[in-house]
This record gives structure tokens, sequence and C-alpha cells, in this order.
């Protein structure tokens, strides 16, 4: 049985060479009859040839960018990870991503967002104690007239109310918000100082024969009193001495409103504006406080009006407590300020977004190195940290590259667009600082920043954590920062790989039809040797197979 089986598996194997020897030769033949074929082909059949070619290869590339454009992906590669991979026992991966992208668009479906709304800036510079500095030392505006002109209209809104012309102040400071010239509004603030109005005159008997009259003057203007703290002051500290001025001001209006709020509409908006005024007093001089360096009592001053004015959020002063907080290292009450305000129902800031992934990095930061990541995988710890850097990248991707100082910071704008450059600009001028106090934490960052751009669906109208990016914010990012900066815009998807090759293949061979119609000869010779190199190898084996087999073996074989 054994001889048997050595027989049968040296007749399998000279079957098998016998076979192949006869495929070798036929297709040695059907070269030779193909290259002698091309050898009497004329230049204007390669001509044609390569035109064609280029002319398809163009269509697809016009097919392949349209696609990509609409669904941001590439139709050959889809198909082939669609039907291909399952074929070859793949697993296909994209539908985690369909199911987070659906429930993207479900969630956009669901609530209308509004894309471009602009917000102050809630750490915004004094113009006449740092944004006019900068201007006299450089020489350029750092606020646009868009920018200044929102923030005409935040005055407006929260500095008058229409009972202001029954007070000449009033009605001045009125006037003086609108104004476009800083020389005017300043002049019409120091006017609106220099008025004493009687506040009524009180009738009091003191002898039945006789009466006096008491004349009572109200206080300071409290807005005029803002507008020069502003505008006016050359330092921080002169701005806060006007602040103070404004204070006490501010406060006497706030507590006689407040008593007559409910006496009608009128006293109470006055009562509203009157609110508006206190608040932003307070919030100034706490500001005021913290760029002197007393922060230990900016914080007091910011926890304090959180708590006298609960209801004013849209101010958005936790944002405030969180920088000074971050100023003296006290990150358990950091934690404990975003575990109230980093809710899913409150509206998100980079601020919040980015603190929140500090605040993890700092827990591995010091420790972390990407080679013995790699080697050993995430901890947990880890883990948490690079989710929280990807959460903030996606609210806002142009945070990164100003913390990492890949690109250069300019002074914040008065308004700012959330997830926009003008946000981040905002948020990395005051706390770059605090991501460098942090060992290791903007290494981390370097890391991890990038992948996040591969977590999420694309095209932008897909998100992951968020809402979808707004396609808006370049255009609005540019009306709200000034003209010599480079506004940073969305990274944008990298085009797949069968764009590009498609892209190489209609250039070349448009390049060859080209060359072969200008000169067909030189090209003719290029074709020929660019065939004799092809089919080199293969006459090379034919010709050690001719001089192994004696001759008469390979006659036989040839004509079998």
């Amino acid at each position: 049985d054994s001889c048997w089986s050595h027989v049968w598996r040296l007749g399998l194997l000279f079957l098998v060479s016998f076979l192949g020897i006869m495929l070798l030769y036929k297709v040695s033949s059907v070269v030779f009859v193909l290259s002698m074929f091309l050898n009497t082909l004329t230049p204007k059949f390669y001509v044609a040839l390569t035109g064609t070619s280029s002319l398809i290869s163009g269509l697809i590339l016009i097919f392949e960018w349209w696609y990509f454009r609409k669904y941001g992906t590439s139709f050959i590669e889809q198909v082939s990870v669609s039907h291909l991979r399952p074929l070859l026992g793949g697993v296909d991966n994209n539908s985690s991503n369909n199911s987070n992208s659906s429930n993207g668009d479900s969630d956009s479906n669901r609530q209308s967002v509004s894309e471009c709304k602009v917000w102050r800036n809630p750490l915004n510079l004094f113009r006449g104690a740092e944004y006019n500095r900068y201007t006299w030392v450089t020489g350029r505006e750092p606020l646009t007239y868009y920018d200044m002109n929102l923030s005409a209209q935040d005055h407006q809104t929260f500095f008058t109310c229409d009972s202001d012309h029954l007070r000449p102040a009033d009605a001045i400071m009125q006037k003086a918000w609108r104004e476009r010239n800083p020389q005017a509004r300043i002049s019409a603030a120091h006017e609106a100082l220099e008025i004493n109005e009687i506040r009524s005159r009180v009738e009091v008997p003191l002898i039945a024969s006789s009466t006096i009259w008491e004349i009572k003057l109200l206080p300071k203007c409290a807005t005029a009193y803002i507008l020069l703290a502003e505008e006016e002051a050359t330092t921080i500290a002169e701005a806060e001495k006007l602040f103070k001025q404004a204070l006490k001001a501010g406060d006497g209006c706030y507590r006689r409103s407040q008593q007559l709020q409910h006496h009608g509409s009128q006293y109470e908006a006055q009562h509203r504006r009157d609110t508006n005024v206190l608040v932003y007093i307070k919030r100034r001089l706490a500001m005021c406080a913290r760029r002197l360096g007393r922060t230990r009592e900016a914080v007091k001053m910011m926890r304090d009006l959180m708590k006298e004015f609960p209801l004013l959020s849209m101010f958005n002063i936790h944002e405030n407590l969180l920088e000074a907080l971050l100023e003296l290292q006290a990150y358990a009450d950091v934690q404990a300020v975003l575990a109230k305000y980093d809710d899913i129902s409150l509206p998100k800031s980079a601020t919040i977004c980015y603190t929140a992934a500090l605040l993890k990095a700092r827990a591995v930061s010091d420790k972390f190195s990407p080679e013995a990541a790699s080697r050993r995988g995430l901890s947990t710890a880890e883990m948490n940290a690079v989710e929280a850097i990807h959460r903030a990248v996606e609210f806002n991707p142009h945070v990164p590259k100003y913390l990492l100082e890949m690109k250069s910071l300019i002074l914040p704008p008065e308004h700012i667009l959330k997830r926009g450059d003008s946000e981040a600009i905002a948020y990395a001028f005051f706390h770059l600082a605090h991501w460098k106090r942090v060992e290791g934490a903007l290494n981390l960052l370097h890391c991890t920043w990038e992948g996040t751009f591969r977590m999420i669906p694309y095209p932008l109208e897909k998100g992951h954590l968020f809402y979808p990016y707004p396609i808006c914010t370049e255009t609005a990012d540019r009306e709200l920062l000034p003209s010599f900066h480079e506004v940073s815009v969305y990274p944008k998807k990298e085009l797949p790989f069968f764009i590009l090759f498609t892209a190489g293949l209609c250039s070349f061979t448009a390049m060859l039809a080209l060359l072969t119609h200008q000169f067909p000869e030189l090209m003719g010779v290029f074709a020929k040797a660019f065939l004799s190199t092809l089919f080199a190898p293969l006459n090379f084996v034919m010709e050690k197979v001719e001089s192994i087999l004696p001759s008469s073996l390979w006659h036989q074989l040839t004509r079998i």
C-alpha cells in the first residue's frame, strides 16, 4: 500500500508539472502573439487608448468627488466594505457609527438649535485699560466694528429702559450708549454726572404758621460711572475706583426700585434695569480684584453674587468663578462647580468642557507615556481622561492649537461664538496658564486630540456627543475677529484613497495621450521598451525551461 501511495503521489506530481509547463507555454504563446500584435499598431491607437482611459478615469473621479461631498465617503470604498468584506469573512465596523449618527440626526430633528447665536464674552477685557493700551502699543484695533456694535446693543438692552426720559442723567446716558465716537460717549458720561436731579419736595410742618421745604438729591448716575470705568480709565486700579462709585449709586437705585417694582409695568422695567446694572457692577469689581491679584477676594465676590442673583445665569458668572478657582489651584472646588453646571440640560461652553478634561487629565498626566500606553493599553483613568479630551475637542476643535501654541493668541473679543474660533481664543487666553501648571496635561492633549476627528461621523451634519457642528461659524468669526488674525476653520476630512488614485490615474493617462500625440515615434520606442521589460521575467523562465528539457521532449509537448 505504501508503494502504491508513493507511485500515486509521483504520478500526481508529474501531472501537475506537465500541466504547469503546458500552461506556461500557452501563456508564452499568447504573450508572443500579443507582442507581435502590439508591434503592428500605429501611434493613433495608443493615443485613442490613453485618451479613453483618461476620459473614463476622469468620469470616475467626478462621480467619486460628488459622492464624497454628499456622503463623506468614497463610493468604491463603501461598496468594497459593504459587499467584499462579508465575502472575505470581515466584520462591518460601521454599524456602531451608523447608529450613533442616526441618534444624532434624530436628536437634531427633535430640537432646533440656533446655530450662530453670539454670546457676551464672560471674561471680556476693559476697553480703556486693556484694549486701548494694545492699540497704543501696536497701532492695531483689537475689536471689530461688528463686535463693538453688539456691545452697544447689549448696553442699550441692559442699562436703559422706557422711563429714562423722566430723569435727565439717564436720558443723556441713553444717547451715550448709541454714540459711535468714544470721546463723545465719555463726554456724555461726564455731563450726566454733573446733573443733580431734585427728587422731591417733602413738606414738613414745623409750626402752624410756617413750613419748610426739604430738598433731597438723587445719587450720581451709576451707568455713567460704568462707561467711564470701561472706556476712560487707563488702568485696572482706576477702573476699580470708578466701579466702587458706581456700586454706591447703583445699590441705592436698586433698593428704591425693588420697593416699587409691583406698582406697574414701568416700575418693573426700572427694577429689571437696576438689577442688571447692579449685577454688572459687582461682576466687574470681582474681575478687577482678579486682575489685581486679589483672587480669593474675587472668588468670594463671585460666590456672593451667584447666591444673591441665582436666576441670572445669562451672565455666565460661573465661568469667571472657574477661572479664579483654577488660579488658586482649588481643584475640589472647581469639580463642585462643574458638577452643578456641566449638566445635560444646560448649554455647554469651552470653559466647561475643557476644564472637565483638565481635571481628568490631571489625575494621570504626570505619569502618562504614549509608548507605555501603546504597549500595555490605557488604564481606566487614562481612558476617562482621553474621552474627556475627545468630548472637549468635539465641542470646540479650535482650542488645542492655541493651548499647544501651534497658533498665536490675540486679545479675545467682547463677544464669542460658541464652538467657534472666537470662543477658543477667549478660553485659551485665560486658561493656557492653568494647563501649563498641570504637569503633563498638554502632552496628553497633544497625543490624543487629533483622534477625535476619526470618531466623529462625517459629514459635518452628523454629530457624535454634541449637536452637529454649525457650518456658519467661520463666517461669524470673521466678523467678530480682527482682520490681521487668521481665522481657524473646522479640520477638513482627508480625501479618500480612491479619489486620489483616480485623480492620479486620470492625470497620468491624459499626459500619456498628449505625449503620444505630440511625439508618436519616441513614445512608440518607450512603449516597446516597457512591454519588453514587463515580459522579460516570463521570457527568462521559458528560456530556462527550454534549456533544462530535452529538445525532442519539448517538441512533443509543443505538438500536444
